[in-house]
């Protein structure tokens, strides 16, 4: 019985697994005839590196990229992934760390596409797939890596409760199975060797441990600068209390050439970037452009509704509620510190929307580093009145996670645009609606017309072969609505319309603006909502609020559009509703 319950964090890691497998194969579009791209936007810049230097011998000037984008269309509309210098050579914005983690996956996709019909242009489907399962596996050697250290301070079910939470109540199944070339799932193994090998070190101190983590160390830096505070673990691991402070200063001043060896060989991996550099831009050092307000802080990274850490992955509140519960453990200080300084850093990034995210995904590569603190928590739990509801919630919130995974694959859930009136009519709701969808664009909405009154209805017949004006614009409605008795009611306008859209699909709102004197308000909702498809009568709705000014009230209906739109309007109601 006791062999088999030390097994459970093991089944656990075996578990979060095949869910990492299965997210990636339901999300590979096999079915489909539709090929699989990891290689993009971010993770283009990560990955660049690998074909640029072993099949096209370019990474300068990027004579390859065109017509590698115009086939696979991995970049967008501009190439922000690399900037041009006055040496005329393109330098990657995003550091070759990832791409050394990568280049065994590149190379066993160039090897099946050399021995296959597919192009060995390294972006073919042989190489999305290597890089896509390869980053599981790093990803899965670094939960194993996890647990043994986990293993070594808590309980074997205390270590299997951990990681099934930590692996499918979070974001981290995002980024390790469906956005799975960018940098997070590399870094998440590199952080957990850090951690294995700082304890190895610590508990019987050798020269392969000292080695092993100066090197990682340094290649985090150069898969990400801010991972630099990896060294934190190490420096501070052991100093729980003065005591063992010094105990452990004791212990590397008669290690000294084990410091040495572990910073000679974070040179070492640093080296790589610098040669780069020099060979790309003419200097050693290169700046990559990223900008930091340390001394004002995006907290709304944490709390906020757009895509807050502790909102739409709330279990990761225990991650913090653990930094309590370290007691005197090895790793209190180590864990605490970094944790701290790690998430002030993440919330101080000028781009607080960090581009794309579900939840925070800054912080996904350092949950091993996390991990230590929950586990904390979860062992004081397991010893308290309060487990059973712990195991309730814990089940509760995997449910939530996968099904907000899914929402927000099918930008439901929205990457960048979430708020939380909107997040309040999708929670939990398989199958929202237009009215449900406008919440993106407008706070405006009426939950109820049951105790409205219906003074005037506007109707208009198909409108087809609509092309926008030089303005961006086309005025499918103009008129005054008529005078009603307000008292102390307010007025809407409930707006429905169907329509289809050939061209200008991602750049086109549905709009409607009431002008009452010199007063004019405008909202719009995008007509590329997440229900929505181009070249297909799309269902929209919205209600909009009346100001509450004196005058006569001309009411527009529009389509705008921020490039240009050509499409047809089915339909097209207005209701004019007093409340």
């Amino acid at each position: 019985m006791k062999a088999g319950l030390n097994k459970l964090s093991l089944i656990a890691c075996l578990v979060v697994s095949l869910v990492f497998f299965q997210q990636r194969i339901l999300r590979s579009d096999l079915g489909s005839g539709e090929p699989l791209k990891v290689t993009t936007w971010d993770s283009f810049g990560y990955y660049a590196y690998l074909p640029g230097i072993f099949i096209y011998g370019d990474v300068t000037k990027l004579e390859w990229l065109p017509e590698i984008e115009s086939k696979y269309n991995l970049i967008g509309n501009d190439l922000y992934q690399a900037s041009l210098q006055e040496n005329g050579n393109y330098v990657f914005k995003y550091l070759g760390g990832i791409a050394i983690l990568e280049a065994p996956w590149f190379a066993l996709g160039h090897l099946v596409a050399k021995s296959s019909h597919f192009p060995a242009d390294g972006f073919s489907p042989p190489y999305q797939y290597s890089l896509a399962f390869g980053s599981i596996m790093y990803a899965i050697l670094g939960l194993l890596i996890l647990r043994s250290l986990l293993k070594k301070f808590f309980a074997d079910g205390i270590v299997a409760l951990t990681i099934i939470l930590m692996g499918l109540a979070t974001n981290l199944i995002q980024y390790v199975s469906v956005d799975s070339a960018m940098s997070h799932s590399f870094i998440f193994f590199l952080y957990s060797v850090v951690l294995y090998g700082t304890n190895q070190w610590h508990s019987k101190p050798r020269m392969c441990w000292a080695i092993l983590v100066g090197f990682v160390i340094g290649l985090a830096t150069i898969s990400r600068p801010t991972e630099a505070i990896m060294v934190l673990i190490p420096l501070l691991w052991s100093t729980e209390s003065k005591e063992a402070s010094k105990s452990k200063w004791a212990l590397v001043k008669s290690n000294r050439k084990h410091v040495i060896a572990a910073a000679l060989f974070g040179i070492i991996a640093i080296l790589p970037q610098l040669i780069y550099w020099k060979y790309a831009s003419g200097s050693f050092v290169h700046n990559v452009g990223s900008k930091w307000v340390f001394l004002n802080p995006w907290f709304r990274v944490l709390f906020g509704w757009t895509n807050g850490w502790f909102i739409y992955t709330p279990i990761t509140v225990f991650f913090i509620a653990g930094f309590f519960f370290m007691k005197s453990q090895v790793f209190k200080k180590s864990a605490l510190v970094f944790c701290l300084l790690n998430i002030w850093i993440i919330i101080s990034w000028f781009d607080w929307k960090y581009g794309a995210t579900y939840s925070t995904r800054a912080l996904v590569q350092s949950y091993p580093v996390f991990a230590l603190p929950f586990a904390s928590f979860i062992n004081r739990v397991q010893n308290s009145k309060f487990r059973i509801p712990f195991y309730v919630l814990g089940a509760y919130l995997i449910f939530v996670n996968f099904f907000q995974l899914e929402q927000y694959n099918k930008t439901i859930l929205h990457y960048r645009d979430m708020n939380r009136q909107y997040y309040s009519r999708i929670y939990l709701n398989s199958n929202p609606s237009p009215l449900d969808m406008s919440l993106l664009d407008t706070d405006e909405i009426l939950n109820s017309e049951s105790k409205t009154q219906t003074i005037a209805v506007y109707k208009k017949s198909p409108l087809s072969g609509l092309v926008t004006d030089d303005s961006g614009k086309i005025l499918l409605l103009d008129t005054i609505l008529p005078a009603a008795n307000r008292d102390q009611n307010s007025e809407w306008l409930h707006i429905k319309s169907n329509i289809l859209t050939n061209e200008g699909f991602y750049s086109s709102y549905l709009a409607c603006s009431v002008q009452i004197e010199d007063s004019v308000k405008q909202n719009a909702i995008r007509l590329f909502s997440p229900l929505s498809s181009k070249e297909k009568v799309n269902q929209y709705e919205f209600y909009y609020l009346i100001p509450e000014l004196d005058g006569k009230r001309r009411i527009n209906i529009s389509v705008q559009s921020d490039s240009q739109f050509s499409g047809s309007v089915e339909s097209l109601e207005i209701r004019y509703l007093l409340k």
